[in-house]
């Protein structure tokens, strides 16, 4: 502790101490000028030096000792409301003022944490069942319009009929994907769902995504292509079906917000004992203010373009929670207007 800082701790007990020693040696002195019959300025100087100073000192440690009594009641009051900690209360008592005020100020930083992370829990409960109603409001609606079509008479016309059956179905469609999408992603957060890791050749996998979605890349004139030609198999030790959902989950985004004539490109990177995987496209890229939110549950960069395109609103974060899973992460890079990047890790099997 500085010099300072040990001033500033004993300000109060300085003041009142040299405040008391003042007025008592004023008594003295004016007591001894007045009672005393011969008065002897040198002496009485010496005298009065050192009783004031002994006074002063004594002063000094009874109002010191008596300002940290106060103030370590109070401190320790407050710890043993504030702290959830047995033990620290049962030994609190024994601590010194120092220590205890380090303590509290601990706990107070703690609390603020824990007040700030419930605040946005809070947030983030309202925002999520909001949209979880939006979400499951619009199919069901949907729904709704066209079995009450049916049955106010359009029942008896096989075109509409079948027409309209069609796009209800859609719509359960759509309810049982947020349903199944949602399930998932709590058993994740639960710890129910693992992830069962194998060996198995990423670049064998990700050719399988793109004859997948080889249809849906010719209807959107998009092209998927790596960087290079991977002649030889690279092996990873991880879940084989799951990195499936991840990869079709990452190209058909690529391919929905993708310009006509662009091109989505994969990339696998050895580093030691890991394998970066990016995907890489040119299409509409991500605002940086929208980057941070990316991952969370229905959050939506363009909520309108990205209900016409279809899709639960989850996948991205679902795509998260695979891959912390597997103990690894998942980062994106983004630039609006010029394309997106994203790139997660896996573990490189050895053999």
């Amino acid at each position: 502790m500085s010099f300072i800082l040990k001033l500033t701790r004993y300000k109060y007990s300085l003041r009142f101490s040299l405040l008391i020693t003042l007025i008592f040696g004023l008594f003295y002195f004016i007591s001894n000028s007045i009672f005393k019959n011969t008065f002897i300025l040198s002496d009485f100087i010496l005298e009065y030096f050192i009783i004031l100073l002994s006074l002063f000192v004594i002063f000094f440690f009874i109002i010191q000792w008596n300002i940290e009594r106060i103030v370590k009641k109070d401190i320790i009051r407050l710890i043993k409301e504030i702290s959830k900690d047995t033990d620290l209360n049962n030994n609190i008592s024994n601590l010194n003022l120092d220590a205890a005020t380090i303590d509290l100020i601990k706990l107070i930083q703690a609390r603020t944490t824990e007040i700030n992370v419930l605040k946005d829990q809070d947030t983030y409960r309202k925002e999520f069942l909001g949209n979880v109603s939006h979400e499951l409001k619009t199919p069901l609606f949907t729904i709704q319009g066209y079995i009450l079509t049916l049955l106010d008479g359009a029942l008896k016309d096989k075109s509409v009929r079948d027409k309209y059956l069609k796009r209800a179905a859609k719509g359960v469609d759509r309810l049982i994907n947020i349903v199944l999408d949602l399930d998932l992603i709590t058993q994740f957060e639960s710890g129910i769902k693992i992830v069962d890791k194998k060996k198995f050749d990423i670049v064998e996998l990700v050719q399988n995504v793109f004859d997948l979605i080889e249809i849906e890349s010719e209807k959107s004139n998009i092209s998927l292509i790596y960087d290079k030609n991977y002649s030889k198999p690279i092996y990873v030790f991880a879940d084989e079906e799951r990195i499936l959902q991840v990869l079709t989950n990452l190209l058909v985004n690529s391919l929905k917000y993708g310009i006509d004539g662009g091109r989505t490109e994969v990339s696998l990177v050895r580093n030691d004992d890991k394998v970066l995987i990016r995907v890489s496209d040119d299409g509409i890229g991500i605002s940086k203010e929208h980057i941070p939110r990316l991952f969370e549950r229905f959050y939506r960069v363009d909520a309108t373009r990205s209900r016409k395109k279809g899709g639960s609103g989850l996948g991205l974060s679902i795509v998260k929670h695979i891959i912390e899973a597997h103990s690894e992460n998942i980062s994106v890079e983004s630039e609006y207007g010029k394309g997106t990047t994203f790139s997660f890790t896996l573990e490189y099997f050895k053999s």
